[in-house]
């Protein structure tokens, strides 16, 4: 009962409490609220004169009505609080402003420096190489002001070795060296970059400089294969040796003064490997990072490697033997002594290690155009990229101004073998910052889709990079960069189609134009200057020797007089092209006819509609207009009327097969031909749209459209068909209507529906003219055929309908 009434008491109280501290609050802000009315409007009256709360009752906020039976009588503390909140106010002093500095966990800092930072560890090399290069540039920059510095080794080199069974990695540069503050400021603070400190006191003497360093942190890039370092330096300014260490994952270092001096200047980083990353202690290792990375520094870079040696020595074994043998012929030939042998050499190698150069490539993109020869540009080209085959065009260049930048581009001897996967993930752009590797992949940031077989280097020091110097920026100095080198390939290429002879275009081309294509349709920008380099086929250069493709220059500089296109035949190889109705009007009136053979090359006409002033004009749609005379104009609407008779029965009989009939004026050889509307798509169209694995059904069917039919009066079946509608024998017309359309529809391009019953009517023209007599055939077809109703005949056709007009897949449609 005891703790009953205990926990009731403390209940209560404290809802006491939260009573009285909500009428505090309360009191106080309407207190303060009417001295703040009466100061406005009786400036410089009493604040005794504002109206106070009277009495010791207070009205209670309405979540708090009910607590207590009573109203709540003001506690004496609380009588003072009001009172002090009443009296006249006086101004209270503000806090001055404070100023704080961040405060940051080391340990959790060097942890994602290490770890979040870089997405590569073997760039760990790159990093420290380019310090010691900075280093190298600090001193080199230092001698011609004090060539003291210079004393006692006047060798500018970076040194690297590795020791397995110490599981160490090491790299030394006779560089400017630190002294003990310097260890302290630099190596002591993330974050703190020397180089950059040092590069603006250049800038302040207006010296050139080639240094890399700038963001401070590439040096700690070392723990992320590392779990400690050591480094000894010298400078040239100190008598001393120091030694820095550090060990991964702790926020404490040590500096010391180093007992056993060996540096006569420079600095010496010692990196104690972890055991995951053994592998990278192997002199083969690091000599593939060095080339990827650091081939083209300033600086010789020597690696501690071995070599295996030719060397010339007895073969023991095949000279004793060889010995036996002579002695054992000279037995035979009853001699007594035998003559000795010459000895039988043999090469072995002998490994010996020495300090081998690995940056023997040189940059030649930094030299004047004219001091590189043709055979240097290759040379290049082929030790870069790994390539075996001479390039077919490269081009040079130095871009001055907003931004400075330079490079050279290459266009390979042929295409690679996994260039539908190369369009994934290009590799063929190697960006370097002052000399420096910094990445190859870069998506479509420095090269269009379409461009990803350009091969070249470019080196810029004005590049926004990430801290960790491995990603690319989107900047205006991004997009300008990509600009120009777009504008310097698409030159390059234009430079290669007017060479004289055309056989190193006619090799690009065989490689490379359906990428020239492909831009076409995809760069707007540019499509001007990609469609001169386009090549197609044609009714002209096929009908020559050499068969070479034409541009579309040539073309129409071969225009005749008044012609107001350019017509192209679309279609998946040259003979159907060659073969189709459509061409063969255009062709016999003496116009040039364009055959686009490549599943690519519609969607590159349909995008780029005109070239110069004339359209692009595909002879397989409807609204072909040749410039005719008004004479042949005539004449062709006296045919039409002649064989309106033919038209009206053919639609009649085709039904919705056909949008409509019309009378040709294109045909010349065939009976008739199949063409689609003007914005519908053509048979080639319609043949890859149907080989897409996730193509639309609903799309398909609305662009393919209905087909127009176009018939040859001036052909014998043609007339045929005329004549058994004259004679009234619309049956046999019917059948030979039907077999017209879908003889058509393979000559015009299309798929027939019924491959099987298309076959069938031509086994039976076979044996009508073999002269078999088909009308038992015909008979026993006719009875065995199944009797329906018409309201069942009725019932089938809307469900034939209906399959063809709706899709499947259409959730409405579901019974």
């Amino acid at each position: 009962m005891s703790r009953l009434l205990l926990t009731n008491f403390l209940k209560r109280f404290t809802q006491i409490e939260e009573v009285l501290a909500a009428s505090k609050t309360m009191i106080t802000s309407r207190v303060h609220a009417n001295m703040r009315s009466a100061s406005t409007l009786c400036t410089g009256r009493a604040l005794s004169a504002v109206p106070r709360f009277q009495g010791p009752h207070l009205a209670l906020p309405e979540r708090l009505v009910g607590i207590t039976s009573s109203p709540i009588q003001v506690l004496p503390s609380l009588k003072r609080s009001m009172a002090r909140a009443s009296s006249p106010v006086q101004d209270a002093p503000t806090q001055a402003e404070e100023t704080f500095q961040y405060q940051a966990e080391v340990d959790r800092l060097m942890d994602m420096i290490v770890n979040s930072l870089y997405s590569n560890r073997e760039v760990f090399l790159r990093e420290l190489i380019s310090n010691a290069s900075d280093a190298l540039d600090k001193v080199r920059f230092t001698s011609v002001t004090a060539p003291e510095v210079m004393k006692g080794r006047e060798e500018l080199e970076i040194r690297i070795s590795c020791d397995k069974e110490k599981g160490t990695i090491t790299i030394e540069d006779s560089g400017i060296g630190m002294s003990r503050e310097q260890l302290l400021s630099n190596l002591g603070t993330i974050a703190r970059s020397g180089t950059r400190k040092f590069m603006e006191m250049m800038k302040e003497s207006k010296g050139d400089n080639n240094l890399i360093g700038q963001f401070g942190v590439g040096f700690y890039s070392a723990f992320l294969v590392a779990d400690r370092l050591r480094v000894q330096t010298k400078s040239h300014e100190d008598t001393k040796q120091w030694v820095w260490e550090a060990k991964a994952g702790s926020h404490e270092f040590t500096i010391k003064e180093d007992t056993e001096p060996s540096l006569i200047r420079g600095t010496r980083v010692t990196m104690f490997v972890k055991e995951d990353a053994a592998e990278l202690v192997d002199p083969v290792m690091l000599s593939r990072l060095i080339k990827q990375y650091s081939q083209f520094i300033s600086f010789p870079i020597k690696l501690f490697s071995p070599k295996k040696d030719p060397k010339k020595v007895v073969d023991e074994e095949a000279t004793k033997r060889k010995q036996e043998s002579a002695d054992m012929k000279a037995k035979e030939e009853g001699k007594e002594e035998t003559t000795p042998v010459e000895p039988v050499m043999k090469t072995v190698y002998e490994e010996k290690w020495d300090w081998r150069l690995e940056n023997e490539n040189k940059p030649i993109w930094v030299r004047s155009p004219k001091d590189v020869s043709d055979e240097m540009y290759n040379e290049f080209f082929k030790q870069t990229f790994s390539e075996f085959l001479d390039p077919i065009a490269h081009v040079h260049f130095n871009v001055e101004g907003t931004i400075e930048f330079s490079g050279i581009l290459y266009v390979p001897g042929m295409a690679p073998f996994d260039q539908q996967q190369q369009q994934l993930k290009s590799k063929s752009i190697k960006l370097y910052v002052k000399r420096v590797f910094i990445s190859d992949e870069f998506d479509d940031n420095l090269m269009p889709r379409y461009l990803n077989f350009i091969k070249g280097v470019v080196d810029s020091s004005d590049l926004p990079l990430n801290v960790s110097r491995e990603i690319l920026q989107e900047s205006k100095i991004v997009r300008m960069i990509r600009k120009q080198l777009v504008k310097r390939s698409i030159d390059m290429i234009d430079d290669l189609s007017s060479k004289e002879g055309g056989e190193d275009y006619k090799t690009f081309w065989e490689s490379f134009g359906r990428n020239i294509k492909i831009g076409v349709i995809e760069d707007q920008e540019n499509r001007e200057k990609l469609s001169k380099l386009l090549r197609f086929f044609s009714s002209n250069s096929t009908q020559q020797a050499d068969g070479q493709m034409t541009s579309l220059d040539q073309y129409v500089s071969r225009m005749k007089a008044g012609q107001k296109a350019i017509y192209y035949m679309a279609s998946d190889s040259l003979e159907v092209a060659q073969s189709a109705p459509f061409v063969e009007k255009l062709i016999k009136k003496g116009y040039e006819v364009l055959y686009m053979t490549d599943a690519i090359d519609e969607a590159v006409a349909t995008n780029l509609l005109k070239y110069g002033d004339f359209e692009l004009t595909d002879v397989s749609k409807e609204g072909l207009k040749l410039e005719d005379s008004e004479e042949d104009a005539k004449k062709q609407e006296e045919v039409a009327k002649d064989f309106k008779q033919v038209v009206d029965f053919l639609k009649k009989s085709l039904g919705e097969k056909v949008e409509k009939v019309t009378v040709s004026d294109r045909l010349t050889d065939s009976p008739c031909a199949l063409v689609t509307s003007k914005f519908g798509w053509s048979a080639n169209m319609e043949r890859i749209m149907k080989s897409q694995a996730f193509g639309d059904n609903r799309t398909m069917e609305y662009m393919k459209g209905r087909k127009i039919m176009e018939i040859n009066p001036e052909h014998d079946v043609i007339k045929g068909l005329k004549t058994l509608l004259v004679e009234k024998d619309e049956d046999r017309a019917r059948d030979l209507a039907e077999l017209l359309f879908e003889t058509s529809l393979l000559t015009s391009g299309f798929q027939v529906d019924s491959p099987r019953e298309y076959a069938s009517k031509v086994f039976t023209l076979m044996k009508i003219a073999l002269g078999y007599d088909i009308s038992e055939e015909v008979e026993e077809a006719e009875t065995n055929a199944p009797q329906t109703s018409p309201s069942e005949t009725a019932k089938q056709v809307l469900e034939q309908v209906e399959a063809e007009v709706m899709d499947p897949n259409d959730p409405w449609n579901k019974k």
